[in-house]
C-alpha cells in the first residue's frame, strides 16, 4: 500500500468519529467534521472532473480561513499541492512567488484581489485565477492553465510521497525558495508533535500564526483536525482579542512567538484575563526569555518551546514546560522520530559529546527538496543530512542552545562574531527596545560590527554610551565599530529579524562611528 500516510483520509476518518464536533471556528462561523469531509469530498471530485492531477499547484492569497482549510483537504484527497502564498508581500515578491510555484489554478480572498491582480499581471502567463467568495471555496472550479511545457500530471492514487505543501520560506536568509512537503513528511512531524504536545477531541486550539506558513498548518492545527479538536482560526494577531476569545472559546492551548506572549502579558487586562482553561502554550521562533516565562508560570499556563525550520516540516527540537524552568535559552532535544548531529562548519566531521558546530537533521519529516531547483536541494543536504544553517552548542546532557545563523557569524581580526551574543547583551540597556548587528567589512580588521538599535521611547542614549555599555559586558573584538538608530527593524511573519535586508552603508556622522580602541 502506498497511501497509509496520505493527509486526505483524515477528515473522513474524523467525520465517522465526531461528525457532530466543530473542526473550524472562523470569527464565528463553524465548521463540523462531517461538513468537512464533504465539501473536500466534494471539492476534490471537482478539480479532478476539470482535469487537475497529481502534482498540479494550486495557489492561494488570503488569510486564514475554514475555505482554506477545506482546500487543503480537497488538495490531499485529489493529490494537488496547496501554495499558499502571503498577503503581506509586495506585487514584485508575490509575482516572483507565483513564476516560482508556477501554480495550475490561483485562488484570490476578495481583500487580497487588489494585491493579487497587481503580481498576476507582471507574469507573462498568467494562471487560472479565481475569488475565494462568500459562497466557498468549491463555488466554481476552472478547468486548469498549463503554464509549463510538461506533460499533463497523472490521475492516480495518491501516495505517500506525493507532494502537498510548497511552502516558501522566510527569506531570513537571502532568497525565498519553495520547500516541498509531501504527505509523509507532514504525518510523521504531526506524529512526533502528538508524543510531546498532545492533543485529544476535547482541545480547542487558537491558531493565530498565518496558514503561509508552515507553522499556520504543522504546529497543532493539523494535529488539532487529525485527533478531533477544535481550531479557533485568526487572521491577525490582536491581543486583546486574544484575550477574550481564551475566556470566550474555552481556548485549552495555542501556538505563538515570544513577541505573542509578550504583547499578551504587556496588555493591561493579562492580569485579570480568565486563562482558567488555558493549559499550555506552544512557543517557537525564539527562546523565551526567562521573566517572561515567570510571567505566564504565574498565570498558570504551562510553555513548551520549540526549534524547527521549514525545512524540517518544521519540528526539530523541544523543550518541555518542567525542563524550561531550569534551562533557560535552551532549545531543547530532539523531538521523537527527528535525528540530530552536530557537525564542524568546516571539515563538515560530526562531532561527539559537548560540541558546538553546524546543526544537522534527518528524519521521516525532513522536506522532499525545493520545487525545480535541484542545486538547492543538493546543496542543503550532507551525506542524507539536511544542514539547518544554525550554529548550535550541545552541552553534556544533549540540550541544544542556537547560538546563531552561521551565514551571520563574522570574523573579526582573525576572531569569530556570532551578532546574537552582542543583540542580548545590547537588549540589556535599559534605553534599547531592539538591536540587530551585522558584520561589514573594514580595510583593517576584515569585518567589524554594524549595530541597528532600535530606542527604547522616553530614554535617550548615543553611541558612546552604547559602546561603553557593550565594553563593560564584551571583549573588545566583539563591540561593534558602527551604532545607528533606527525606528525599527525588517522582520519575517515569524517575527524574526532579517539581517539579509540590513545593508548598511559605511555612516557619515562622527556620532554614528564608533573607532574602536582594541
Amino acid at each position: 500500500m502506498t497511501d497509509l500516510h496520505t493527509l486526505g483520509r483524515w477528515p473522513r476518518d474524523r467525520a465517522l468519529a465526531t461528525p457532530d464536533r466543530v473542526a473550524v471556528d472562523d470569527r464565528g462561523v463553524t465548521l463540523t467534521y462531517r461538513a468537512l469531509e464533504e465539501r473536500a469530498t466534494a471539492l476534490a471530485a471537482r478539480f479532478r472532473a476539470a482535469g487537475y492531477g497529481v502534482g498540479d499547484r494550486v495557489a492561494t492569497v488570503t488569510g486564514n480561513s475554514s475555505d482554506q482549510v477545506v482546500l487543503f483537504f480537497a488538495c490531499a484527497k485529489a493529490g494537488l499541492v496547496l501554495a499558499p502564498l502571503s498577503w503581506r508581500l509586495s506585487p514584485h515578491e508575490l509575482a516572483a512567488q507565483l513564476d516560482r510555484a508556477d501554480p495550475a489554478l490561483v485562488l484570490v480572498a476578495e481583500e487580497c484581489g487588489t494585491l493579487a491582480d497587481a503580481a498576476l499581471e507582471r507574469l507573462p502567463l498568467p494562471p487560472s485565477r479565481t475569488a475565494l467568495g462568500p459562497h466557498g471555496v468549491e463555488a466554481r472550479v476552472p478547468p486548469p492553465t498549463r503554464r509549463s511545457l510538461a506533460e499533463p500530471p497523472p490521475s492516480r492514487a495518491v501516495h505517500d510521497d506525493d507532494p502537498l505543501l510548497l511552502v516558501f520560506t522566510s527569506g531570513t536568509g537571502g532568497t525565498s525558495r519553495g520547500a516541498l512537503l509531501t504527505h509523509a513528511n507532514c504525518f510523521w512531524n504531526n506524529l512526533s508533535l502528538s508524543r510531546t504536545v498532545e492533543l485529544t477531541s476535547a482541545d480547542v486550539v487558537l491558531s493565530v500564526l498565518p496558514q503561509f506558513h508552515v507553522g499556520g498548518w504543522n504546529i497543532q492545527p493539523l494535529l488539532a483536525w487529525w485527533t478531533g479538536a477544535t481550531v479557533v482560526l485568526e487572521r491577525t494577531f490582536e491581543p486583546e482579542r486574544v484575550l477574550r476569545l481564551v475566556a470566550d472559546r474555552r481556548v485549552t492551548t495555542m501556538m505563538g512567538v515570544p513577541t505573542n506572549y509578550l504583547l499578551l502579558a504587556e496588555h493591561p487586562g493579562f492580569a485579570a484575563a480568565d486563562l482558567s482553561s488555558l493549559r499550555h502554550a506552544v512557543v517557537g521562533g525564539a527562546p523565551m526569555p526567562e521573566p517572561l516565562l515567570r510571567a505566564w508560570h504565574r498565570r498558570g499556563v504551562a510553555l513548551t518551546q520549540g526549534y524547527g525550520l521549514t525545512e524540517a516540516g518544521p519540528n526539530v527540537l523541544c523543550l518541555p514546560d518542567d525542563v524550561a524552568r531550569d534551562r533557560a535559552g535552551s532549545a531543547g532535544v530532539p523531538y521523537p522520530h527527528v535525528e540530530v548531529a552536530v557537525a564542524d562548519p568546516v571539515t563538515g566531521e560530526h562531532l561527539a559529546g559537548p560540541a558546538t558546530g553546524e546543526l544537522l537533521v534527518r528524519g521521516p519529516s525532513v522536506f522532499a527538496g525545493y520545487f525545480r531547483d535541484p542545486e538547492a536541494t543538493a546543496a542543503s543536504f550532507a551525506r542524507g543530512w539536511l544542514r539547518t544553517g544554525d550554529l548550535v552548542e550541545r552541552d553534556a546532557d544533549g540540550y541544544y542552545r542556537v547560538v546563531d545563523r552561521l551565514k551571520d557569524v563574522f570574523i573579526t581580526g582573525g576572531e569569530n562574531v556570532t551578532p546574537a551574543e552582542v543583540e542580548a547583551v545590547l537588549r540589556r540597556h535599559p534605553a534599547v527596545a531592539d538591536a540587530a548587528v551585522v558584520g561589514v567589512p573594514d580595510d583593517r580588521w576584515g569585518e567589524v560590527g554594524h549595530a541597528f538599535v532600535v530606542p527604547r521611547g522616553g530614554r535617550l542614549t548615543d553611541a558612546d554610551d552604547l559602546e561603553a555599555f557593550c565594553r563593560r559586558e564584551l571583549a573588545g573584538y566583539k563591540v561593534p565599530r558602527h551604532f545607528e538608530l533606527v525606528p525599527d527593524l525588517p522582520r519575517s511573519s515569524l517575527d524574526k529579524v532579517v539581517r539579509s535586508a540590513l545593508a548598511p552603508e559605511r555612516p557619515d556622522h562622527d556620532h554614528d562611528t564608533i573607532e574602536e580602541a582594541r
